[in-house]
Parts: C-alpha cells; structure tokens; sequence
C-alpha cells in the first residue's frame, strides 16, 4: 500500500492553472499533489555571446527552492552567496529538457528564460518543473506567434516529466516526498509527447534493480507522460 492509497501506476492529482503572473510573456503555477511550482517564461531579443550570429535561438532555465517549499526553514542561497549543486543540476537539467523539444532555427536569434520557482515541495519538483516550464515556454511562444515575430512554430513537441520509482519492492508512478525518501530506487523520464526519451535519471537508492524492473518503470513513465501532456494541452487550450 502506498502512503497516499493511490494505486501503483496512478499520479498525484495534476492541475495547471496559465496566465498567474502580470508581466511575463508566458506564466503557470503546476500542482502535483502537494508539490506547487510557479513556472514563467522570458523573451530577451538577444542570445548569448556563444550562440551570436549563429541563426538559432536559445532556450535555458533557473530553479530555485522558497524557503518554506519544505518542512524546515531553507536559508536562500542568495543568502549563502552562490547557488548549490543541486540547484545548477536541475536548472541545467530544465534548460537541456526543454531544449530538445525547440526548433531553434525557427525561434530565430533570441532567448526565451523559463523561471521555476517552487513554492510548495511534497516530491518531483524538477519533473513538475520541466512540465510545468514547457507550459510557460508554448504561452511565450504563442505570444510571438500572435505578434507575427515567428513565420513558423518553433515547438515541435510537449516535453514532460514524471518520476517513477520502486518502493516497498513494488513498481510505483509519481513519488510523493514519503516514497521519494524510502524508495530503492528512484527514477526521473523527460519524454516528448510521442514518448521518445529526453533523458533518464535512474539510480538504486538503497537496492540494485533488473533490466525487467527498468522495463517496468519506463512502461509507467509513459502512461505518466501521456497524462501530463493531456494536461499541457487542455491548460493551452
């Protein structure tokens, strides 16, 4: 039995509510469960000094964790002068995952930032993230669309992420904190909506796991992803 009573292959309810900030070209706050992310998107008319005159547009992303998002006051890492390498990992992990689902030749020479600020963490925070900043990312886009400063749509696909994990000896979908902090092995998918893989994040936390085993996980991942594209989808509705 999992702690929430869901079943092994059931997620968190999934809500994302668009347009929640006055001033960026594309905002959403996701909810997984009890973990809440504020995602916003960016346009800059301008790219990095690496990609100049490159004919491509750039796509990255920051992540950050409130101090109350846990159970226990976090200090700010503005506070403590630099940020930890939990955080670049992530963001980096966001920027690369939303990344591959842009024709960044079609989004011309300018950068788009997605902003993932969590507000509330009960597990998943970066697979909510990259969900929730692909959100930001297709209401940004739409606005340059709308403006007729794209010819063509330079988003080629949803990009989704969910974890899966085995915990209690039992395959699951979509830890909460609870499974996340037990689990043997834990698991993170970014998939583009037509299930190609983006990158897999799995490691044993506390038990080796099978090749059979990862099977599993993945056909979980895919029924997972395929929920939160439906819910990208009805939010951009």
């Amino acid at each position: 039995m999992r702690p929430s009573g869901r079943n092994l292959d059931e997620m968190r309810p999934i809500s994302i509510e668009v347009g929640v900030t006055k001033h960026a070209e594309g905002s959403c706050m996701i909810r997984c469960g009890d973990t809440h992310v504020l995602c916003t998107a960016t346009i800059e008319e301008r790219v990095p000094p690496f990609m100049r005159n490159s004919g491509q547009g750039w796509v990255t992303a920051e992540y950050g964790m409130l101090p109350r998002s846990t159970s226990s006051r976090m200090r700010r890492e503005a506070s403590q002068g630099k940020q930890g390498g939990r955080t670049v990992e992530i963001q980096r992990l966001i920027g690369r995952s939303l990344r591959a689902g842009v024709d960044r030749v079609a989004l011309g020479e300018r950068q788009i930032t997605v902003d993932c600020d969590v507000i509330q963490a009960d597990g998943g925070t970066r697979c909510a993230s990259i969900t929730g900043g692909w959100v930001a990312l297709r209401l940004a886009v739409n606005k340059l669309i709308k403006a007729g400063n794209l010819t063509s749509d330079p988003l080629i696909s949803n990009v989704a992420a969910v974890s899966c994990g085995i915990y209690a000896g039992q395959p699951v979908l979509d830890l909460d904190y609870p499974e996340d902090s037990e689990a043997g092995v834990d698991g993170n998918f970014i998939m583009l909506a037509n299930g190609q893989m983006i990158e897999t994040q799995m490691s044993a936390e506390g038990a080796t796991y099978s090749r059979a085993q990862m099977n599993e996980l993945l056909d979980l991942a895919d029924k997972g992803v395929a929920e939160l594209v439906a819910a990208q989808n009805a939010a951009v509705a």
